[in-house]
C-alpha cells in the first residue's frame, strides 16, 4: 500500500472515530489493524483530527509496544517475559532467538519473515516457556523446538 493509500485509510479512520471520548488508541488499533503499523506521515493527519500536537501522538505510539511505525515481518514471534516464563528459561530462550536469528528483541530479521517481539504473558503461565507465531500459542518453548518451529515457517510459509 503506498503513501497515498495510507493517508486516506487514516483520513477515513479518523473521521469516523474522531468524535469518541477518548478515541486516540482506538483510532491508532483501528490504523494498525488496517494497515499493518502506523506509518509516521499518518501521524500528522492524527493530531489534526483530533486536535493534539503531533509529539502528544507519537508519544502514545512509542509508550505502548503494541504499536509499530514500521511494517512487522510476514510472522510476529512474541516471546513471553513474564516471572513464570522467565522462571522455566525465557531469559534463555530469548538470548538463543536473538543469536540464532541475529535480531534484537523488536527487531525484523533482514529477509523480512520474522519480527521478533517481547511480550508480557501469554496466560499460558503453567507451560512456559511460551511464544506466540501469529495467532498459535505454543507451550514449553525450547530452543530446540523453536528452531523446528521458525524451520516450519520457511518450509511451509506459516500464517502470518
Amino acid at each position: 500500500m503506498n503513501s497515498s493509500a495510507h493517508e486516506s485509510s487514516t483520513r477515513e479512520i479518523v473521521a469516523a472515530m474522531q468524535d469518541m471520548p477518548g478515541g486516540l488508541l482506538p483510532i491508532l488499533h483501528e490504523i494498525q489493524h488496517a494497515l499493518g503499523y502506523v506509518p509516521e506521515d499518518c501521524v500528522p493527519i492524527i493530531a489534526e483530527g483530533l486536535n493534539l500536537s503531533r509529539a502528544e501522538v507519537h508519544g502514545v505510539i512509542s509508550f505502548y509496544h503494541h504499536f509499530r511505525s514500521e511494517p512487522a515481518g510476514k510472522h510476529v514471534v512474541q516471546i513471553c517475559r513474564a516471572e513464570a516464563c522467565q522462571a522455566v528459561g525465557a531469559r534463555g530462550l530469548e538470548a538463543h532467538v536473538q543469536t540464532s536469528l541475529d535480531v534484537k528483541m523488536g527487531e525484523t530479521t533482514t529477509d523480512g519473515n520474522l519480527t521478533i517481539e517481547p511480550v508480557y504473558c501469554l496466560g499460558n503461565c503453567a507451560c512456559g516457556p511460551s511464544v506466540q507465531i501469529g495467532e498459535d500459542v505454543h507451550a514449553r518453548v525450547t530452543p530446540k523446538r523453536f528452531d523446528v518451529l521458525v524451520a516450519d515457517l520457511k518450509i511451509n510459509g506459516g500464517a502470518k
